[in-house]
C-alpha cells in the first residue's frame, strides 16, 4: 500500500511539474490549448506525411517487381528457344 502511495504521489508531483513548471511558464508551445505541445504534434504531422510517402513508393516498386518478374519469364523463354511473346515489331515500309 505505501508503495503504491508513493508512485502516486510522484505521478501527481510529475504532472504538476508539467503543468506548472513548463506549461504555464510558456517554455512548453501549445497553440491549440490542448496540453499536446506543439512540437509533438509538428512531429506526427510530418511522420504521417512522411508514410503517405512511403506508402506510395512501396505501391510503384511492387507494380515495377511485377513487370520484371514479366520480364524475366521472357528472357528464360527466349533462352530455350521460344517465340517473342512481347510487342510486335513494326512493319517496315
Amino acid at each position: 500500500m505505501v508503495k503504491l502511495l508513493v508512485i502516486l504521489v510522484l505521478v501527481v508531483a510529475a504532472a504538476a511539474v508539467y503543468y506548472f513548471g513548463f506549461y504555464k511558464k510558456g517554455k512548453i508551445n501549445d497553440r491549440d490549448g490542448d496540453y499536446i505541445p506543439d512540437e509533438i504534434e509538428d512531429t506526427i504531422e510530418d511522420v504521417k506525411a512522411h508514410a503517405k510517402e512511403v506508402k506510395r513508393r512501396a505501391k510503384n516498386v511492387k507494380a515495377e517487381i511485377k513487370d520484371v518478374v514479366k520480364e524475366v519469364k521472357d528472357v528464360k523463354d527466349a533462352v530455350k528457344g521460344k517465340k517473342r511473346r512481347g510487342r510486335k515489331p513494326k512493319a517496315k515500309k
